[in-house]
């Protein structure tokens, strides 16, 4: 109806019909986006796409919340062949299927016994329209077709088609039954939320009868929608088979650990493929499909109410598919043990005892918070209250460094972002060109925002001389570090890395790839100190600001460009950024040799 939509509402008690308007919250540019790729009206092939493609008018937050995806056709079809591959080939004929949270019903393309199959869903509408795409074609059966809100309605005859009520109640039936599900993935916290504001979504896995039943049991992972899901199906429909799609958190993240511990059963095969070839999904990070064989819950329970032996799940070996669907290979998903991830062997890193030269600032363990890495002079208030950051000291820079350079030197994708930084094994100690490597890489990394104006600048690797400086440097602390100029055995000397003692009683030996970083970086040095005015104590960081400069986003916050207009620089800079990638190829090895990372 021009700039809304008017949908019927049945009629009232006195039999006049009833209508709800639903309005446009983004001036009608989705509505114009989708129809302007057709002629009016359309042609009637099109229909039945257009029908089933509804979702994509839906606003973005409502989606997350109803987990509104529509399941590429691709990963539909891959699916049901693990489902195959783990059921047999005539498991649509020996199995019955429940898709709870079905959408408009794309799941079910590709299903071919129509009595064995039921599908429900929280909206009306989408009920409306399975219906209608039945008329057209869909291999479905009207009966089977119900509205159920699967996180707060009742498993009973009065809302569920009686034949499938006979198979939830029988437990022979029940072991032949197949969920399967792309459930909703919003959570309550999301990286931007929580960057942003500091705090969660409200109201997308809260107040919902699951919710109140599993909180307790499971802590953080009753934030995620998908998490309810496989709670209710493991607690009142035990014994089943899942096929479900999802994120890797339930496998792999540590909020989850208490979601694990009472969770009854193994995945047994899966895949990963990227998470935005799903619509309106635009994060780089991996989405699986998971076939689960659940257990009875009270057989695997000991006395505390966890789960022990061999149903607690380590890792399991996943296909990985490019998002053209090619198979490219495999990859770990792995379960870290308590006490076992990179934050864990930080914190053995802790000193107050050294003269403070910095802190490295940080949250999480896991690829997904690499930009949250950084080392500083002036960590925030915030960051302090919330202890993410960690003072760098002359005890502790070898160590501190070569943290620093293993979370970032490997490169993020879409495959590894939900994987976990792991305290490695002892022989990182005893690798000193290792420890140079990652030195020199975290002096030249642009998330070193060490500034000279939040105090003495202590991280310059140079001497005035080789760069032709117009002053004294305030701290020549980094050049004599690397000089093997630090004489005094108590201050570098702590209980965690004793080896640093040898460490420094020699000028550093660099690889060549270190090397070339430091040349490239001596050259970057020495222009700028060629500049009017230079700043004799300026680092890294305001070597870059100086030239890139910087403006003011939307919300007043400072930011660097990310060009410069001076040719020269611009050619320093990417000979510097060219060597320190050759450098990071060098490191990246070592840090799945020395269990940093899994493979």
């Amino acid at each position: 109806m021009n700039d809304h939509y008017r949908q019927s509402g049945g009629t009232n008690a006195l039999g006049f019909q009833l209508f709800s308007e639903i309005s446009f919250s983004d001036g009608q540019k989705a509505h114009h986006l989708f129809w302007n790729r057709y002629r009016r009206p359309p042609r009637k092939e099109y229909w039945n796409y257009i029908v089933n493609r509804r979702d994509l008018l839906v606003p973005q937050d409502v989606r997350e919340r109803k987990g509104s995806f529509f399941t590429p056709q691709q990963w539909v079809s891959l699916s049901q062949d693990y489902l195959a591959a783990v059921l047999g080939d005539n498991w649509q004929d020996d199995h019955y299927v429940w898709d709870c949270c079905c959408g408009t019903g794309n799941l079910e393309v590709g299903l071919t016994n129509k009595y064995n199959v039921w599908v429900s869903t929280l909206d009306q509408q989408d009920v409306d329209v399975i219906h209608q795409r039945i008329k057209l074609g869909a291999n479905l059966l009207d009966s089977h077709v119900f509205q159920f809100d699967f996180l707060n309605d009742q498993l009973s005859s009065e809302k569920v088609p009686k034949d499938l009520c006979d198979v939830l109640t029988d437990p022979e039936k029940r072991k032949r039954l197949v969920i399967y599900i792309n459930p909703p993935y919003a959570e309550a916290g999301t990286t931007r939320a929580k960057t942003g504001t500091g705090e969660n979504k409200t109201g997308v896995a809260s107040g919902n009868a699951v919710s109140e039943k599993c909180k307790v049991r499971i802590g953080a992972a009753a934030n995620e929608l998908f998490a309810l899901f496989l709670m209710r199906i493991a607690d009142e429909i035990p014994g089943c088979i899942i096929g479900q799609f999802s994120k890797v958190k339930h496998l792999t993240a540590p909020n989850f650990a208490t979601f694990r511990a009472v969770f009854p059963g193994l995945p047994t095969k899966c895949f990963l493929v990227p998470a935005d070839t799903f619509d309106n999904v635009k994060g780089k990070f991996p989405i699986g499909f998971f076939v689960w064989k659940l257990h009875d819950m009270t057989t695997l329970l000991s006395q505390d109410g966890r789960k022990s032996g061999p149903t607690q799940f380590t890792s399991i070996i996943a296909d990985v598919y490019d998002r053209y669907g090619e198979l490219t290979g495999n990859h770990t998903v792995f379960c870290p043990d308590k006490g076992t991830l990179w934050m864990d062997w930080l914190k053995k890193m802790h000193d107050k005892r050294g003269c403070r030269i910095g802190h490295l600032r940080t949250t999480c363990s896991d690829f997904q918070n690499q930009n949250g890495t950084f080392i500083t002079s002036q960590p925030s208030a915030n960051d302090i209250l919330q202890r993410r950051t960690h003072e760098i000291t002359v005890n502790n820079i070898a160590g501190i460094a070569t943290a620093f350079a293993v979370r970032i030197s490997v490169e993020a994708t879409w495959l590894n972002d939900r994987d976990q930084f792991l305290f490695p094994d002892a022989r990182w100690k005893k690798d000193q060109m290792f420890q140079i490597d990652c030195l020199v890489f975290t002096l030249f990394h642009g998330q070193n925002r060490i500034m000279s104006r939040d105090g003495v600048n202590h991280w310059i690797p140079f001497t005035e001389k080789e760069v032709n400086a117009q002053g004294l440097f305030k701290s020549h602390f980094m050049s004599d570090f690397i000089a093997g100029r630090i004489e005094d055995k108590k201050s570098v000397q702590g209980d965690f890395f004793a080896e640093a003692s040898t460490a420094v009683k020699k000028a550093m030996a660099f690889s060549a790839e270190a090397q070339s970083v430091m040349d490239a970086g001596r050259e970057l040095w020495r222009y700028y100190h060629l500049q009017p005015n230079a700043n004799p104590n300026a680092s890294f960081y305001d070597i870059r600001l100086h030239f890139q400069g910087s403006t003011v986003d939307a919300k007043g916050k400072v930011r660097m460009n990310s060009e410069s207009t001076d040719e020269k620089y611009n050619e320093l800079i990417g000979n510097l950024r060219t060597a320190m990638k050759s450098l990071a190829r060098r490191i990246e090895p070592k840090v799945y040799e020395y269990g940093f990372l899994k493979r």
